[in-house]
């Protein structure tokens, strides 16, 4: 078996140094315009400039929420209105003695922290508009408390904001205050978004099953996200009760919250740069037409649609001009199933899942009616039958989906927990899906990277900031895609967004992804529909190879021949029970199954 040593690198992607500086360069411009700008020696230039930096704070974090993680959270102007009301009190001594003004500011961060993750709770549950009300609602009853609270915040008549001391007083001392921590705010969900929890954020939003089934836990992770981004939040309201120097609750208006959501999605999703362009242009387009400020809703929502009719992707895809190179034609899927054993690594210990008396119904039909079934290590499990005799109804019970009404499901003689999909990864269940689910806005590499996520040891704190060890979990996590990637025979795709790629090859990367957890079970679910014949040829080798490396092989399929080449044992299901059970040779001559399945 040959054993390849060096590093599998991407295909089309740019290396070295002149590929990092290329990436760098958008950011380095806007940096260097942002620190050149006060030479103009134009304070209202500078004004707007100011403001743009601390809408961006806010919406740095919005961001995550709404570009990575796909909810609409759309009334996120209640973290400024709570950030700018509890800085301009503490440091007006409103609630008890005088506070540092900076000490204020973190605690305006603090109190958007925690109303972020108070906000962001009923995500878990309410999806799309629902929650987008949630967010309206709770953006109103923070400016009905800004008005009622008049001890604290001045109620109708408002209340002063803090002034920051030397070297960051009004001016231009404030604005690069304002400018660093715009820049402070840019990085770390930079960092955020391109680690481990970026991409399971993304996950979530455009393929939440298979993020569950990579062992990616949406509530943990979510609340996570809604503390940075409430904190973020809080900071800018303490920067602007500054920069107002005199807040009402008038100054928190919808049209507010409708700017930080659109120029988000103008911006496009899953990008850093784009919204934060989107932003930067939706503050200063009513600088520029002034006369027009009053429509100002109205050009809101004309500039969203004719980004989402010309230009869907955003900012971002305008930008993306890789990916807007055509790809070559007639591509060839060619796996490469000696590098399994890197890939896969000891895999000694043979796993055997057993399934005991599984009852699953729903209403009235038994979709699962008593059903007993071993799968063991080493060796490919087919699984037949008619459509609607149970087959993906037991790979979702094992995956943790469905909870049957009677029976059990045992790892290795230890119990495994039903309903819980996220925990499989734990337990190194892998599996793939009827219709391919990937993020189609994300790399191919992206995508098999999603499936090694519980691999990482990286706090998201390490994450944030960039730690060592964070960078070290990205190192191997970007290896081993690559070598998953090779092993099926896609690593000169890499680079390439996944909704380029063509359908079979689309079954090859849910397996690579797989791949990474290091299963010791596999399910596959129909990878062969949709494959030429030379290309299930190839799949039937790539299958028979993983389960002689050890892992265990639950194989769903339609293609008799594909099932009675590569597997060791065959299950036929039939209403929910198990017609016969065998070897292949036993299956093709049982007389039920083929007059029930597999035809004269």
């Amino acid at each position: 078996m040959t054993e390849i040593t060096t590093p599998i690198r991407a295909g089309g992607a740019s290396t070295g140094w002149l590929g990092r500086l290329e990436g760098k360069l958008s950011w380095i411009l806007l940096g260097l315009a942002g620190l050149a700008l006060p030479l103009l020696d134009d304070s209202y230039m500078g004004t707007i400039a100011t403001r743009a930096y601390i809408y961006w704070v806010l919406s740095a974090g919005l961001n995550l929420v709404v570009g990575y993680a796909g909810q609409i959270a759309i009334g996120w102007v209640s973290m400024l209105t709570l950030g700018a009301y509890t800085t301009a009190a503490l440091a007006a001594g409103r609630v008890g003695p005088e506070w540092p003004v900076y000490l204020a500011l973190l605690a305006g961060g603090g109190v958007g922290a925690v109303f972020g993750v108070v906000v962001g709770l009923p995500a878990l549950r309410l999806r799309t508009f629902y929650f987008a009300m949630t967010t309206l609602g709770f953006a109103t009853i923070a400016t009905q408390v800004a008005l009622a609270w008049k001890d604290v915040t001045g109620g109708g008549v408002g209340t002063p904001g803090p002034v920051f001391p030397w070297p960051f007083d009004p001016g231009w001392g404030f604005y690069y205050f304002c400018f660093l921590l715009a820049a402070v705010a840019t990085w770390i969900t930079a960092n955020i978004g391109s680690s481990r929890y970026g991409r399971a954020l993304v996950a979530i939003r455009d393929a939440e099953v298979a993020a569950e089934a990579s062992g990616i836990a949406k509530p943990r992770l979510l609340v996570l996200i809604f503390l940075l981004a409430g904190a973020l939040g809080g900071i800018a309201g303490g920067l602007f009760a500054s920069l107002q120097s005199y807040i009402t609750p008038d100054a928190f208006t919808f049209e507010m919250s409708v700017l930080f959501f659109i120029g988000i999605l103008i911006g496009g999703r899953g990008s850093i740069l784009g919204p934060a362009l989107g932003t930067l242009i939706l503050t200063v387009l009513p600088e520029i037409a002034a006369p027009l400020v009053q429509w100002s809703t109205f050009l809101y929502a004309a500039l969203l649609l004719l980004i989402v009719l010309v230009i869907p992707g955003g900012i971002a895809d305008l930008l993306d001009y890789r990916n807007r190179r055509p790809l070559e034609q007639h591509r060839e899927i060619v796996p490469r199933p000696d590098l399994l054993p890197r890939v896969l690594g000891d895999q000694n210990a043979r796993t055997l899942i057993a399934l005991k008396g599984i009852r699953l119904h729903f209403g009235g039909v038994k979709a699962i009616d008593g059903l007993d079934l071993e799968i063991h290590g080493g060796e490919v499990h087919g699984l037949i039958g008619p459509n609607g005799s149970g087959k993906t109804t037991t790979l979702n019970v094992v995956s943790g989906y469905y909870r049957p009404r009677e029976g059990s499901l045992r790892v290795d003689g230890s119990d495994l927990p039903f309903e819980r999909p996220h925990v499989r990864a734990q337990w190194r269940i892998a599996r793939t899906f009827q219709t391919p689910r990937v993020v189609g806005a994300a790399s191919v590499l992206e995508n098999v990277m999603i499936g090694g996520t519980v691999h990482g040891h990286g706090t998201f704190a390490e994450s944030m900031l960039s730690l060592p060890r964070h960078r070290l979990d990205e190192r191997v996590l970007r290896e081993a895609a690559m070598l998953a990637l090779a092993t099926v025979g896609l690593e000169s795709l890499a680079s390439v967004r996944a909704d380029r790629l063509q359908h079979s090859e689309l079954r090859f990367v849910e397996i690579a992804r797989a791949l990474v957890l290091r299963p010791a079970c596999l399910m596959l679910d129909e990878p062969a529909a949709g494959l030429s014949a030379e290309e299930i040829r190839r799949l039937g080798g790539l299958i028979k190879a993983i389960s002689r490396a050890g892992t265990a092989v639950l194989l769903v399929e339609h293609h008799a021949d594909l099932i009675f080449d590569i597997c060791d044992r065959v299950t036929v299901l039939n209403l929910g029970k198990v017609l016969a059970a065998g070897t292949p040779e036993e299956i093709r001559s049982h007389r039920e199954v083929v007059s029930a399945y597999l035809g004269a």
